[in-house]
């Protein structure tokens, strides 16, 4: 019996937890997260309440748990390195440190062979003005730590507007040239014991004001662009060291692709394997962490997944969808906010439908309201 360590209690620690929950092979969860009654814990998650970074924390963690593994990028690398004689730490801390800092992911990228879009180092205004007169305008400004759903990236049209990069961006820079691309694709794909591996096939995902909206499981691309984006992924996990789930994001340009980033986790456009396949991202990252057989990744049902954002501050009941084939699953946050994950819905096909089939029955989820703010 094992128990098991995830750095971070939000949705995707969650799922997680739920995952282990009919795995006999896990005894118990503990997760740390800064925010009481995280949707972990109430999934039912011991918590240590505290930073991801917090050192004392990480340690206390270490002892309790058998296995680490993270739900989000925040774990401070250095301390988890030294912890890894005290319980076993999956990602390794080394991957964990290269896929944190997006200036070392496009370097190793980049060192493998694996095509990107031209970036450079930003380390100042001055720098960052020569560097991107040499990609060419314009050019995306990017925290090279802690960015997510569009947060920590600012577009830089000209000279002028590096120095408000800089202002409106923390930490160290990077630049990368902003690339017109046809589609974004990822794939998930996991790596267990042996070097055993397995790939969930290519969605699509569309994004609204950077956050992603809404997957299409399997892509719209047709199977040339997800064979492509597949052996493309393959790559990526040869370059990449341990065990679990990745989710390995993807632009393609007319035939081909470019690697935009990696997550060493589960990840958002794979939420659609709740209801799409056999086995869903999250109990393939337990088998993968805790040395199991993986499971099957195939796409059985076609699936589109809506995010569920807040829209108001506040307090809010929910008002689930009725009819049709949805899987609604909120996340129990406390409070809503704009722009803020609260849920996802699934929409599964039936009766031999595709992807493509489901699309009038986005229209109809896309106008429910999912959320109303609560009566006082």
């Amino acid at each position: 019996m094992t128990v098991l360590g995830i750095i971070g209690g939000g949705q995707l620690g969650m799922m997680l937890t739920e995952a282990a929950s009919r795995m006999p092979q896990v005894s118990e969860v503990v997760v740390l997260d800064p925010t009481p009654d995280c949707p972990a814990s109430q999934a039912g998650a011991r918590q240590i309440t505290a930073g991801f970074a917090d050192g004392a924390a990480l340690q206390e963690l270490a002892r309790r748990a058998d296995v680490i593994t993270y739900e989000i990028e925040s774990g401070d690398s250095s301390v988890l390195a030294g912890l890894q004689g005290e319980a076993r730490i999956s990602p390794p801390p080394s991957t964990l440190r290269t896929i944190q800092d997006k200036l070392l992911q496009k370097r190793m990228l980049e060192e493998n062979g694996i095509p990107v879009a031209p970036f450079a180092d930003a380390p100042s205004p001055k720098e960052a003005r020569e560097a991107a007169r040499s990609l060419g305008y314009p050019v995306i400004a990017k925290s090279r730590r802690g960015g997510y759903d569009g947060r920590g990236n600012f577009e830089v049209s000209g000279d002028g507007v590096v120095e408000e990069a800089f202002g409106a961006l923390a930490g160290p820079l990077m630049l990368e040239k902003k690339v017109p691309f046809s589609m974004e694709v990822s794939v998930v794909a996991a790596r267990g014991s042996g070097g055993a591996r397995a790939a969930y096939p290519a969605v699509e995902n569309v994004h609204e004001a950077g956050i992603l909206r809404t997957t299409f499981a399997p892509a719209r691309a047709g199977p040339q662009v997800s064979r492509k984006a597949e052996e493309l992924a393959g790559r990526v996990m040869s370059a990449l060291e341990g065990e679990g789930v990745f989710g390995i994001e993807m632009f393609v340009r007319g035939d081909g692709l470019l690697v935009n980033e990696i997550a060493p986790r589960v990840h958002n456009s794979g939420h659609h394997t709740l209801q799409s396949c056999a086995v869903s991202q999250f109990e393939q990252h337990l088998r993968a962490v805790l040395g199991m057989p993986l499971g099957p990744a195939r796409i059985e049902r076609p699936t589109i997944m809506h995010n569920v954002l807040g829209s108001f501050e506040g307090s809010y009941e929910v008002s689930e969808p009725r009819g049709g084939s949805v899987h609604t699953k909120m996340y129990r946050k406390a409070s809503s906010r704009p722009g803020r994950k609260m849920g996802h819905a699934n929409i599964v096909a039936r009766g031999g439908q595709s992807v493509r089939d489901l699309e009038p029955e986005l229209e109809r989820i896309r106008a429910h309201e999912f959320m109303v703010p609560a009566k006082s």
